[in-house]
Order: C-alpha cells, then structure tokens, then sequence
C-alpha cells in the first residue's frame, strides 16, 4: 500500500467522539465524495462514492449514528481488470437528505427554491475539535501525500473554488500556509514543505504516519548532510589536486629552462619540497620547512613561483 493509502486507513479508525465533531467530518466527506441529485417535486437523494472500505465503513458509521438510519450500500467492481472495488453509501429519503444537508449547512431553502452553500459555514467549525475532524474528513474524500522518500507534497482536492478557498483558509488557521490551485475541472489546495505535512498530520491525529514521514525526514536530512560533506570533501580535493599539478608543473618549468638557483632560498626550498612530496597539503608543507611556515605563507611563495614561470614563459614567447 501507499503511503497516503496508509495514512487514510489510519484516520479512518479514529471516530469522533462529540455530535459537532462527526457533523463537521460527515460534511467535509459530502464535499469531497457526496453526489447530491435533485429530482423532480423536490426529491433529494445523496449517494457517497469510495475505493477505500474503510472510508466507507466511516460514511456508513457517522450517517446510521448521526441520523438513526441505514443507508443503502452497494459495491461495484472496475471495468478494466476488475480489480478496483468502488463502494457506494446512498440515501435515497428526501427528508433524511434534507435533515442531513441542513444540518451540516449544505442546503438552504429560500422563497421555495433550494440553494446549496459551496463554502463552509463557520457554524459546523465550533471549536478546535471539529476544525481538526473537518480536516480529516477533508483528507479522507479528497486527500493524498505523495511518497515522502521521493518528495513533500500533501494536497486535499475539492470541486469548487468557494470550498477550495475557505479549506486553505481552514488549513491555515493553524499557522500553516497552503495555497490553492485550480487543476483541470478541480481545485487543490497543497502544502509541500515536510513541516507542515507532519504539522497536517498531527492536527488530524496520524500519529503513526508522522512518526513514519518523521523518521524519512531525518534519515534523507543525514544521507544529504553526508553527500554534501562527501561532496565538499571531493571539491576540496580536486582543487588541491589541480592547484598541486600547475604548482609542479611551474616549478619543473623553472627548472628545466634556468634552474632553481634561479629562484631566492625561501621560493627554492619550498619548490623542492612541492616536487619531492605532490600530495602533501600546503599546511603539511609548511611544517616541513625550517623554521616552519603557515598555509597562507606557503600558498604566497608557491603564487610567487608559478608568477617567475609566467614571465618566464612570456619572455621566452618575446
């Protein structure tokens, strides 16, 4: 399974224990997984459409316990390879839908015509519980995280921009700072910071998928703390390397075309040590000449010889 499929199994089995908390998640599941069908004399039906059994199992939890009835459940399996189980919560009683939709301020009557609220009333959201319930209904219908071991993208997608903006609003009253995007027919409101997923997560109570994503975190933060000290060490080297290569082959210029009583006793000495010893570091080489020289005075004479060849050369093309 997926992570985000793990994640959802996981939230799922927490069931809220106060009526506001399983009004606030029962409406955000409507919002992200509910069909409402209107049909002719005012009959109202709402059909709830899931792959996951366990988010169904929910649905079928929250609606019996909420409004004392037993919705209908269907299960259909995928046309292709037939394979993918889809579950169906459906309640066909207009009166049961309508009780449902105005109590979670879904549907509004007004001068005889139905009117439905795409955002989310302020008055499902009464305290921190059902804010959080909220969230994890969200999730449950329209969320997914991507693999945390390839990257950190969490998001919830809702078919309407009102529901989208007031969600994001939602998400951040936590401090957190999710944006929205429209995506093809959808809006999708993200977070892609490693933080505040784990922060999403312990808001709606995943407690083991934090303490997973967690662990990822620390273990990619070390293997890239080790790759960019191995890496640093590498370009380290490979300067050395090269500044080592043009140093010898300045001074056995020097040496073939004047020789080294050409240089001064100070850029001599260090010249012969640089031949004698090309893997040695110019703080290694200090400690080697009498009296002992630091990394920036060897560096200067080793900058002076590698200037004699310069001109040397330069004289030479003249």
């Amino acid at each position: 399974m997926s992570f985000s499929s793990d994640t959802k199994d996981e939230l799922a089995r927490i069931y809220p224990e106060d009526k506001e908390s399983k009004i606030a998640e029962l409406a955000a599941l409507i919002r992200t997984i509910g069909s409402i069908s209107i049909y002719g004399n005012r009959k109202i039906s709402l059909t709830f459409t899931t792959e996951n059994a366990s988010v169904a199992r929910l649905v079928f939890k929250l609606v019996k316990d909420l409004f004392g009835i037993i919705p209908e459940t269907m299960v259909r399996r995928g046309k292709y390879l037939k394979k993918t189980l889809t579950y169906l919560i459906f309640v066909p009683d207009t009166k049961v839908v309508e009780e449902i939709l105005g109590k979670i301020k879904i549907l509004n009557y007004e001068k005889g015509h139905i009117k439905l609220n795409y955002g989310i009333d302020q008055k499902i959201l009464k305290n921190s519980k059902a804010k959080k319930a909220y969230l994890r209904g969200a999730f449950l219908g329209g969320g997914s995280i991507s693999d945390p071991e390839k990257a950190y993208h969490m998001e919830f997608i809702t078919h309407n921009l009102e529901h989208g903006k007031d969600l994001s609003k939602l998400i951040n009253s936590f401090d957190l700072n999710s944006k929205v995007i429209a995506r093809k027919n959808n809006y999708v409101v993200y977070l892609k910071e490693g933080e505040q997923i784990v922060d999403v997560l312990n808001i709606m109570g995943a407690h083991s998928a934090l303490l997973n994503l967690e662990n990822i975190r620390v273990y990619k933060e070390m293997r890239n703390n080790v790759n960019r000290i191995v890496n640093c060490e590498t370009a380290n080297l490979t300067k050395t390397i090269n500044a080592s290569l043009r140093q010898i082959e300045s001074i056995n210029y020097i040496k073939e075309t004047v020789g080294f009583d050409f240089l001064p006793p100070n850029l001599k000495e260090v010249a012969e040590l640089r031949i004698n010893y090309p893997d040695l570091s110019l703080k290694e080489l200090g400690q080697m000449l009498v009296p002992p020289v630091g990394k920036s005075g060897v560096n200067h004479r080793l900058r002076k010889i590698e200037e004699i060849s310069k001109k040397l050369k330069e004289r030479r093309v003249q």
